[in-house]
């Protein structure tokens, strides 16, 4: 089970710092609401799924950008110096932008990283683009709906603390959005059964799925993107290529943002079929749109995933992936 830490003991444990008075150029400053910031696309949907109107909500990672890498401008320390509330992933992910946030945190506000609240170190899983050598396990909880659902729930707790007039109205949003996610969550366990069982292998650009499959019985064959986001070695390639001739692995899977040439050669030399468009973070559509959503992510990659591999996602391609309440985030694009 996740261990539950309370909020304001998770933002302590990453050293939250006061750097003077609170900044009178913010909207917060204007209108009463709260200055929400956060990282990564599928974190800002979810924060303004469940702050709706009531609060401003703001990107700092655009999307398509390798988060991991991702070094936030200049300007991004006004942002943070002015935020109430700061939510990140965490297990690493983001470390300029939380080195910048603590920097830069104004006296009393939040910061908060999700997936340190959510997981015991028991539950962390170290892979080929994470080894446990280096001490930062992956990060990539919110491909799992089960993980999402809990961040979307410490969102509410988080926000319900710092503006409880509208306790009410962040636990209704939040309730429409964890209702959507046990749905998704319960299509994954049914089109996963519609898998052949021997089919049930992920081979990816980037290790972004650990978690789905350890929660749903699949079984990660290997990533191309080595820890240090270079492409494999000659030695390596032919090692995996070995490996997926003897795993009869039908279809490996790149990335829509970070087209892979090893890849296209990996399946080529294995007859595996190439699917080249997963998303790890950049959410469909525009924002603004209704399916500009961490719903229609999930649902794209995974309903990409079992076609490929001989399920069948019919009743996950049916399923209701829109924003159950309007996104009114900004989005770096």
């Amino acid at each position: 089970m996740p261990r539950i830490v309370p909020i304001v003991a998770a933002a302590l444990t990453v050293g939250l710092v006061a750097c003077g008075g609170r900044a009178e150029s913010s909207d917060e400053a204007v209108d009463g609401r709260l200055l929400v910031v956060t990282t990564i696309s599928p974190l800002t949907n979810i924060v303004a799924n469940v702050a709706g109107e009531l609060a401003r909500v703001e990107g700092v990672v655009p999307e398509g950008i390798d988060a991991h890498t991702f070094e936030p401008a200049p300007s991004t320390a006004k942002l943070l110096s002015e935020a109430d509330v700061v939510f990140l992933n965490g297990l690493s992910l983001e470390e300029p932008t939380l080195q910048l946030a603590i920097a830069n945190a104004k006296e009393g506000a939040r910061l908060v990283e999700l997936g340190d609240t959510t997981l015991d170190e028991a539950e962390y899983i170290y892979d080929t683009s994470f080894p446990e050598a280096d001490g930062d396990p992956n990060p990539h909880l919110w491909t799992n709906p089960r993980y999402a659902r809990r961040y979307a729930e410490l969102v509410m707790e988080t926000l319900a603390e710092r503006d409880p007039a509208n306790t009410e109205a962040y636990r209704r949003n939040y309730e429409r959005l964890a209702s959507r996610l046990d749905e998704l969550e319960r299509l994954l366990a049914t089109v996963t059964s519609s898998v052949p069982e021997a089919n049930r292998k992920l081979v990816s650009y980037h290790d972004s799925f650990p978690y789905f499959a350890r929660d749903f019985g699949w079984t990660i064959v290997g990533a191309i993107q080595p820890a240090d986001f270079t492409d494999p070695t000659p030695r390596e390639l032919a090692e995996l290529i070995a490996q997926l001739r003897r795993e009869g692995v039908p279809a490996i899977f790149g990335s829509r943002a970070f087209p892979s040439p090893v890849l296209e050669q990996i399946a080529r030399e294995t007859n595996a079929n190439y699917v080249e468009d997963l998303r790890d973070d950049d959410l469909p559509g525009e924002p603004g749109d209704s399916d500009h959503s961490l719903l229609a992510l999930l649902q794209f990659d995974y309903t990409t995933i079992v076609d490929a591999l001989g399920g069948d996602s019919a009743e996950l391609r049916s399923f209701d992936a829109t924003n159950p309440t309007r996104d009114e985030a900004r989005y770096p694009q």
